[in-house]
């Protein structure tokens, strides 16, 4: 049988009040329950207790020393981390090839402009020709600078969407990989000064190694040919 929102409300306002005298009850019990004992008993100085010798629990640590920037060796790194530069610098060829013929053409115009301003005495500067070829020259520095910025924001943002799921994954190996050999904690040399760690505490070859074998690269990593 469904009951009211009245009835619940009152069961409600019903609960609270029998726990509030309960509550009161209780309080009056141990009130006169102290009132009797130190009526009963004469005045005497309470003894402090002696106090209990606490259990301090020292946990048990087993430290370990990684160095992240090893990852992205081309040679003895993460596979997968040298899979995506290079599938990243690959995306990015065309705009430095471009960005690379502007630079030659500038070396090219300065060239000429100082063949003509270095003519020998006496020879007839072309003005016109001058100014035509510092006009260029400038604009060109001014394009090639908006392009290589503009590359350089893209390639920074492109390399975080390879890189972040890839750097999440070596995260979760690199805490299953500590789990299963009791280590707790991990510094890492490469981002942390440190100024002595012993060669047996490092384990970035190790996990590398562990890390390339149970995630080799795929077709979604590896750059097209």
């Amino acid at each position: 049988m469904k009951k009211n929102k009245a009835s619940v409300r009152t069961e409600a306002f019903n609960g609270k009040s029998m726990s509030k005298h309960l509550f009161l009850s209780s309080l009056l019990v141990v009130l006169v329950v102290a009132g009797t004992a130190s009526a009963q008993r004469p005045a005497t100085t309470p003894t402090p207790a002696a106090a209990a010798p606490a259990n301090v629990n020292i946990p048990v640590s087993k430290m370990a020393v990684i160095y992240s920037d090893m990852f992205l060796d081309p040679k003895g790194g993460i596979l997968k981390y040298s899979a995506l530069i290079t599938k990243l610098n690959s995306e990015f060829q065309k705009q430095k090839d471009e960005i690379n013929q502007m630079q030659q053409r500038g070396q090219a115009l300065e060239a000429e402009i100082g063949k003509l301003q270095s003519a020998p005495a006496g020879t007839p500067i072309d003005q016109k020709s001058l100014q035509l070829k510092s006009d260029q020259l400038e604009q060109l520095k001014k394009d090639g600078q908006r392009k290589a910025e503009d590359a350089q924001a893209n390639y920074n943002r492109r390399r975080s969407e390879l890189f972040q799921p890839l750097q999440e994954e070596v995260a979760r190996a690199l805490e299953v990989y500590a789990k299963a050999r009791g280590i707790t904690l991990i510094l890492d040399a490469a981002q942390v000064p440190m100024v002595y760690a012993a060669d047996s505490t490092d384990i970035t070859k190790a996990f590398i190694v562990e890390f390339n074998s149970k995630n080799p690269v795929t077709a979604s990593t590896t750059p097209p040919q």
